[in-house]
């Protein structure tokens, strides 16, 4: 069975560079390696949403993710080339990116009137 989580993270505040950024995730524009390695993870899904400058990741999930894996070449060079657009929330810890999300609300467990 899997689940989904959310994460948030901020984009530099640059037309430029969120028009940049958004082309490095177009289909076909992230490195395969490291679309491989999103899926050695036991990430099933995922779908990344901007409103502005920030974004939201929603991410489903395998019941034993994240799995360990060797880590591929390229992952340091992916990470470092994303942080020229990305900057983290004002509450992340130094390095950390996505932070993640709690869910507050599901209409699946509302009551209707």
């Amino acid at each position: 069975m899997s689940r989904r989580l959310c994460f948030a993270l901020d984009l530099v505040n640059d037309a430029g560079k969120i028009a940049e950024y958004e082309a490095f995730h177009r289909p076909g524009g992230v490195w395969p390696e490291i679309v491989d390695d999103i899926r050695a993870q036991g990430i099933e899904g995922m779908e990344i949403w901007r409103s502005g400058d920030r974004m939201v990741m929603i991410a489903t999930v395998a019941d034993d993710y994240p799995r360990a894996r060797p880590i591929p070449a390229e992952y340091d060079e992916w990470e470092g080339l994303m942080w020229n657009f990305q900057r983290p929330l004002p509450h992340a810890a130094p390095g950390q990116k996505w932070l993640p999300m709690t869910r507050i609300f599901d209409l699946a467990q509302q009551r209707g009137r």
